[in-house]
């Protein structure tokens, strides 16, 4: 899962950062509104974490201009005390929770990966069931079949988790061309041998695939 950080206090951000790292996700880190909003507009992520005040555009206003664009992106708001008075805002210009300052690395965990359960995949539950009796974990991140884990590189962890956290919804190789592979010069025929090495290690069923339309993974039937 990939998460933005949007965090001004230095002291925060490094915490924060290397703290969500140790749990398994990749995080990117920004100090000004302006940067964060760029790398929204052309990287994928599963998560926004921001903080409101900070330098060049705010929390509310980057999500009032995500939202605009149809971006569903989960946002979780970092605020001060100040800021709690103007929650209702954050709400509804459409963020997910908010976590308040000071706050302990283990509320924050929670925080997360509740929104990530009822974001992407509607459930408390810790496993997502998939056809033919695999399991995701989106707590971990770990695909298992019975006590069998599925070991993927990299590159395949990376198409892997971007299609799961969009499970059920179709992607099509453009999107996987330019949020995964970051629009670096790789072929269409690339693409699908990655998809195909995915399916090689699970199942030719588990990632459906459509002309015209893409790839998608879909809930157990």
């Amino acid at each position: 899962m990939r998460i933005l950080l949007l965090e001004d206090e230095i002291d925060y951000k490094e915490t924060i950062h290397e703290y969500l790292k140790s749990l398994g996700y990749h995080v990117e880190s920004f100090e000004n509104g302006d940067e964060a909003l760029n790398a929204i507009h052309f990287k994928s992520y599963q998560l926004l974490l921001l903080d409101i005040r900070v330098p060049g555009i705010n929390g509310y206003d980057i999500v009032k201009t995500i939202r605009r664009v149809g971006d569903e992106t989960p946002v979780i708001f970092i605020t001060s005390l100040t800021d709690i008075d103007n929650l209702s805002i954050g709400y509804e210009l459409g963020c997910n929770d908010y976590i308040r300052k000071p706050f302990a690395a283990k509320e924050l965990k929670y925080r997360i990966e509740q929104v990530l359960k009822l974001f992407y995949f509607h459930s408390c539950k810790d496993e997502v069931e998939l056809d033919e009796d695999y399991c995701y974990n989106p707590k971990t991140g770990t695909l298992m079949k019975g006590d069998k884990l599925v070991r993927f590189t990299p590159k395949e962890q990376k198409v892997w988790d971007y299609l799961i956290a969009r499970i059920g919804k179709f992607v099509s190789t453009k999107k996987l061309w330019e949020d995964v592979w970051e629009c670096k010069m790789v072929t269409e025929s690339d693409i699908r041998m990655c998809i195909k090495k995915i399916r090689d290690k699970t199942s030719s069923n588990l990632i459906v695939s459509q002309k015209g339309w893409g790839y998608k993974i879909d809930r157990k039937g």
